[in-house]
């Protein structure tokens, strides 16, 4: 539990403003960001270790609402500009960086102490970092894209590399193991744990229940098909992201390993005793859900929550992105991004206009019939019925 005591915490959350308030909470700490959100609760303190916090990270924190997020890395290292701190910011979630790698000595459970950007524990100075606001979240933004170039440049010298590589596997499908799932034929729909999948996934309701797809979750995006409700046909990926539900949930499972052919994510898919198949491929799982479904026969493939711009290649964090790039242009017309679906369309007009139209449309009825010798007639039967109703009531008692 947490709770407030005597000691200043400042920190401009909008701009021109200055808030001045208390902050003592209890520490969440994980050096990997997705794993402590798992177990976040409001009101906590999460401690990280995460440069360049991607815009999915940020949206994961912000919905577990912490009292504020301690980074012992820089939050924008100046490699490309990063949506996460802005995020995080306007959410005005307080986010303190380049704490340093001491803070990570910090235990589950302590209680933290956060004046300005100093960190205690009781009276111990723990770490003292920088606090993120509008306009240093910004200035790091504005620096960050004068070094687009080099990140274009390396992600340009990937995608040959990763051609010459992995073209067989691409554009000839060598490698593709036997799965059980027949895909001929069928619609299949991807989720990956991307932006705005969890509002996507549910604006394509109406299409899920028509054409019933073939539902492959990529590690994270298995839950969330499973939170929706939907039958889970598949998992794919490296398997640490995914819950143990959704891994003996009965659907199939393709454990993606690395070229040489180690996977981390086969132990735990042999402790839970679940049948799994191994696909070592280089790359991310979500061009290996991709690559097999094509391969396999699909008609059409729809994905929720993928990649497909430079700064997205870029907030995943991978040097294998390229590989996205290339399995898009494989797969061609095939594929529909189903990517920002919710929010193509949006009405405009709110249930409280339409329930306030549907009355005054009653009420102009009702006059309409009261002005007629037939609406006459028919209130006079309605008002003998209800009488008889209300008669029927009272003998019972």
């Amino acid at each position: 539990m947490w709770h407030d005591k005597s000691v200043a915490f400042r920190l401009v959350r909008k701009k021109d403003v200055q808030e001045t308030g208390e902050l003592e909470a209890q520490a969440r700490v994980d050096r990997r960001t997705k794993n402590l959100t798992k177990r976040l609760q409001p009101g906590n303190i999460a401690v990280i270790n995460h440069s360049d916090i991607d815009r999915v990270s940020a949206e994961a924190l912000v919905e577990c609402k912490p009292r504020a997020v301690l980074n012992a890395a820089k939050s924008t290292s100046g490699r490309y500009p990063n949506l996460g701190p802005g995020i995080l910011e306007t959410a005005g979630i307080p986010l303190i960086d380049d704490l340093g790698p001491e803070i990570m000595d910090i235990r589950e459970g302590d209680i933290l102490h956060i004046e300005d950007a100093r960190v205690y524990r009781g009276d111990e100075l723990i770490a003292e970092g920088t606090v993120q606001t509008e306009e240093t979240i910004a200035a790091s933004q504005e620096a960050a894209r004068a070094g687009m170039s080099v990140q274009l440049k390396a992600f340009a010298t990937n995608t040959m590399e990763y051609v010459e590589r992995e073209q067989d596997l691409i554009f000839d499908g060598v490698g593709v193991p036997d799965v059980k799932t027949n895909f001929e034929g069928r619609h299949v729909l991807v989720v990956v744990r991307g932006y705005r999948y969890k509002e996507d996934l549910a604006a394509l309701r109406p299409y899920i229940r028509e054409y019933k797809p073939i539902m492959i979750g990529v590690d994270g995006g298995a839950d969330a098909i499973l939170e929706e409700g939907f039958q889970l046909d598949m998992i794919v990926g490296d398997m640490d992201s995914v819950s143990d539900k959704a891994l003996t949930s009965g659907a199939e499972i393709i454990v993606h390993a690395y070229r040489d052919g180690r996977a981390p994510g086969r132990k735990r898919v042999q402790d839970l005793g679940v049948e799994h198949v191994v696909f070592p491929v280089t790359g991310t799982s979500e061009d290996v859900a991709m690559l097999l479904a094509d391969d396999k026969g699909a008609q059409l493939i729809v994905a929720v929550g993928t990649h497909n711009t430079l700064i997205e290649f870029l907030d995943k964090g991978r040097s294998g992105m390229a590989s996205t790039f290339l399995t898009r242009l494989a797969i061609g017309g095939k594929l529909i991004d189903a990517k920002g679906v919710s929010q193509l369309y949006r009405s405009r007009i709110s249930n409280w206009q339409i329930f306030f139209l549907v009355v005054a449309g009653c009420v102009a009825i009702v006059a309409a019939l009261a002005a007629t010798a037939t609406g006459h007639a028919l209130f006079g039967l309605i008002s003998t019925w209800f009488g008889d109703i209300v008669h029927w009531f009272a003998t019972l008692f």
